[in-house]
């Protein structure tokens, strides 16, 4: 006999209506890991398949991170145009873009150009070009930082990269992070910026 039916016991039948979106997130959670352990180079698939209804604003790192490192140098040049930014004159920018790393970690934003940043849009950026200034933003800033402000919540996001706490970047060890972000993103459809 064929059916085309599930049976549930009446007794389980108010226990299932009244925590079905428990059990509706632990599937959801059991399938985040089943494809995060199938697909271990592509970044934050949870986030992925439930994005969030609104994106956080990136207030707390402008104010609490890349304000603290203009202050103390005056200027930065912009990574894309060379354009000198000052304190409340600048973007802050996702370097591999949010839709494809779906966070907004310190150690993926830099300060830009306003204008360039709305036209960067979610292209890559060439790693031939633009690692080594990203590179050097990057150190100066978490330098900066670390001088400046030790305790600041924000130094932690590079332990997501870095994984143990060290005095300063590695060029090295931040470019096997970001390279194969870059070429993952790209082999999923992302464009490179012309």
């Amino acid at each position: 006999m064929h059916h085309d039916f599930i049976e549930i016991n009446p007794d389980w039948v108010n226990y299932l209506i009244s925590n079905a979106r428990v059990l509706k997130d632990f599937c959801f959670w059991n399938l985040a890991l089943f494809l995060q352990s199938k697909n271990p180079n592509v970044p934050d698939i949870p986030n992925k398949l439930i994005k969030p209804a609104t994106r956080n604003g990136l207030n707390k790192q402008r104010i609490q991170f890349w304000d603290v490192v203009i202050e103390e140098l005056g200027t930065v040049n912009c990574i894309y145009t060379g354009q000198k930014l000052t304190k409340g004159n600048y973007a802050v920018e996702h370097f591999i873009p949010y839709s494809f790393v779906s966070h907004d970690l310190i150690w993926n934003l830099i300060p830009a150009d306003k204008s360039f940043n709305s036209s960067k849009s979610n292209k890559l950026p060439l790693l031939d070009k633009y690692f080594e200034p990203f590179y050097s933003l990057q150190k100066n800033a978490y330098e900066i930082i670390r001088r400046k402000s030790p305790n600041n919540k924000l130094l932690e996001d590079y332990l997501t990269i870095l994984h143990i706490e060290q005095i300063s970047l590695n060029q090295d060890k931040f470019k096997e992070i970001i390279q194969p972000l870059i070429s993952i993103a790209s082999n999923n459809g992302f464009e490179f910026m012309k």
